[in-house]
């Protein structure tokens, strides 16, 4: 593990794999390094014959440091004290709220010339039930303590996920501790990801300072909704290809995803 140092004093701790052209892996909400799916280890992996894969836990998780207040800002700033680490230069592999962070990071940072998101869960139709105040509630639940409740919160409204899965997930009690303990980053995401999940339509423009090559993914068998979030966002990108993977959901095969990622960030265009 090694660590490097963000603008506003946060260490920042990653991990390396590979070699080659340098490539960020930006994680979603409830996530980090080694923790709870090895699935994003195993696309490191693979990506690692062709490039030095960086993966990171974001601040305020795993072995990363953090320091108050919370700014948007700030967390762009942790990714681009890795792309200066990589050498200045390191393309960026986003996935689901992590592709957000990663878009926007690539919005502002020269040193991104290209990036890969997997199924923002931006919600810009009725194909699901917006979330009116994901940011304010997630603050007020932190501010207060209430970080098991929070954790119920995202798993049953936010992802989605029935209710009747909280005992089995409760049960195992090392996995719910782990969960919430880093319950107090996800106001973090929602800070990047609550306005676009309102049910309406991108905000015109936003997205159109993002101006390098995109490559939006989406899983093939999951819900309509999802793809409405990656048409919508391929839409609004100025250089964005899609590709939807068949038989994937928001839970993929690294398998299936690597070898479409590795043409990408080689520079070939998928057809």
């Amino acid at each position: 593990m090694s660590t490097v140092t963000s603008k506003d004093g946060t260490k920042i701790a990653f991990d390396t794999v590979g070699s080659g052209p340098a490539v960020i892996v930006v994680d979603g909400a409830m996530s980090y390094r080694r923790a709870f799916d090895p699935t994003l280890a195993q696309l490191a992996e693979l990506l690692s014959e062709h490039f030095t894969v960086y993966s990171y836990d974001r601040r305020g998780r795993g072995e990363s440091t953090n320091n108050e207040p919370f700014t948007k800002v700030r967390e762009v700033e942790d990714i681009q004290a890795l792309v200066a680490e990589a050498g200045g230069e390191a393309m960026l592999c986003g996935f689901s709220s992590g592709g957000c962070v990663a878009l926007e990071t690539t919005a502002v940072t020269p040193g991104v010339p290209r990036a890969f998101v997997y199924e923002v869960p931006f919600i810009v139709d009725d194909g699901r039930p917006p979330l009116a105040d994901y940011e304010g509630h997630t603050t007020e639940l932190v501010a207060e303590g209430r970080l098991d409740e929070l954790v119920e919160y995202f798993i049953t409204v936010v992802a989605g996920i029935p209710a009747e899965y909280l005992g089995p997930l409760r049960q195992d009690k090392d996995m719910w501790a782990r969960m919430v303990a880093i319950a107090p980053t996800v106001p973090h995401d929602a800070a990047f990801m609550g306005e676009f999940m309102k049910g309406k339509p991108l905000p015109a423009g936003y997205w159109s300072k993002v101006e390098v090559p995109v490559l939006v993914g989406v899983g093939g068998a999951s819900p309509d909704w999802l793809h409405s979030a990656a048409d919508a966002l391929g839409a609004a990108l100025p250089r964005a290809s899609h590709v939807a993977f068949e038989g994937q959901t928001h839970s993929f095969d690294p398998q299936v995803l690597a070898p479409s990622v590795i043409e990408f960030f080689r520079g070939v265009r998928p057809t």
